[in-house]
């Protein structure tokens, strides 16, 4: 069954990766070696899944971390209140478990992919912390995360960081907990055709259009205060 559902999974990554979608269906030698070399990757990352439940399996019963395989590759999401205090970007030292965790499968089961790392906050404003808006807290956070990784032998080429702030939501902000799903970082493991340098180009350009089109939401007065 979990066969099944590699292969299916592999077709999708296919599919948004490449933009073809019927031609996989007509059996061409050179596309199911494609499907045959995506359902091996995907395997690979079944594989990085298993081993990160294992070790963090009081984690995600705890609903603090959350593992899910999309067609962006395997992606690590963790609440904000395991790895920071409010308004800051410093790592809590309580943090530092379980990233060790992630670290020892990103190292020893995926060694050849490279990780994206993402920030995420909710809408509340900038008030104290000192930090201009929730965009560059959202980008100083993923960044010490990415810190943190180089420190545990994760080579720099793998990694890439970026912040989105408040602009990439997964629930509502009307609420205290879609608030505090919000307020979470990402770390993606990201498919073999993904090299480093699209994903970087890819997110970067998600992130402006984003921030541009909030921006372009707000009275012209009022832009400064916009997140």
């Amino acid at each position: 069954m979990k066969r099944v559902a590699v292969l299916v999974l592999a077709v999708i990554f296919t599919i948004s990766l490449t933009g073809c979608a019927l031609n996989f269906y007509k059996g061409k030698p050179e596309q199911e070696r494609k499907i045959k070399q995506l359902t091996n990757q995907l395997e690979e990352l079944e594989q990085a899944k298993r081993a990160l439940e294992d070790r963090l399996s009081k984690e995600i019963a705890d609903k603090q971390v959350l593992l899910e395989q999309t067609n962006r590759g395997l992606i690590i999401t963790m609440a904000n209140d395991i790895l920071f205090d409010s308004g800051k970007a410093k790592l809590k030292k309580n943090a530092y478990p379980v990233l060790d965790k992630i670290a020892v499968v990103l190292n020893e089961t995926v060694p050849d992919r490279d990780v994206g790392v993402e920030g995420h906050t909710d809408t509340v404003p900038i008030k104290h912390s000192g930090w201009k808006s929730n965009w560059e807290l959202s980008s100083a956070r993923a960044t010490n995360v990415l810190h943190y990784l180089i420190g545990r032998d994760i080579k720099p080429q793998r990694l890439s960081a970026i912040g989105y702030g408040e602009f990439k939501p997964i629930d509502t902000n009307d609420t205290k907990a879609g608030r505090a799903r919000n307020r979470r970082v990402e770390i993606i493991i990201l498919p073999k055709e993904m090299t480093k340098k699209s994903y970087e180009e890819t997110q970067g350009k998600i992130s402006e259009e984003a921030r541009t089109a909030e921006e372009s939401k707000a009275p012209q007065g009022d832009k400064e205060s916009v997140k």
